[in-house]
């Protein structure tokens, strides 16, 4: 776990808040909801990319030192898949020519067709 304060609800470089951690279904708890009937309950971004990650699961993995999402992620494609939060704070601190990961501090909780068009 990353050293900052996870208890800030306004660091947009907060991305697990407990607000989110205590909303967000665990990994493959709505695998049997439709895929368009999905909630997307949180926006990561890259400022400086194209890279936008829509969190729809995720819980602590088995020894509680990394949380991971299930979601979908918009990049060089538009896929479903598992990101990790270890892996999102990395970015921008191991790579500096990238701006760290942000999360989206007004988006509200949506349908996941309403993100993807897709009714």
């Amino acid at each position: 776990m990353n050293e900052h304060d996870r208890s800030n609800e306004d660091d947009a470089y907060n991305l697990l808040p407990p607000s989110l951690e205590k909303i967000l279904p665990k990994r493959y708890a709505t695998e049997k909801i439709p895929t368009n009937k999905k909630i997307v309950y949180a926006k990561f971004f890259a400022p400086n990319t194209c890279w936008t990650w829509f969190v729809l699961e995720g819980e602590w993995n088995e020894d509680n030192e990394d949380y991971i999402f299930f979601g979908l992620v918009h990049g060089f494609e538009k896929e479903y898949g598992y990101f990790s939060l270890n892996e999102l704070e990395s970015i921008g601190v191991t790579s500096p020519e990238l701006c760290r990961i942000e999360r989206d501090l007004y988006f509200t909780p949506a349908p996941l067709s309403s993100i993807t068009g897709n009714e």
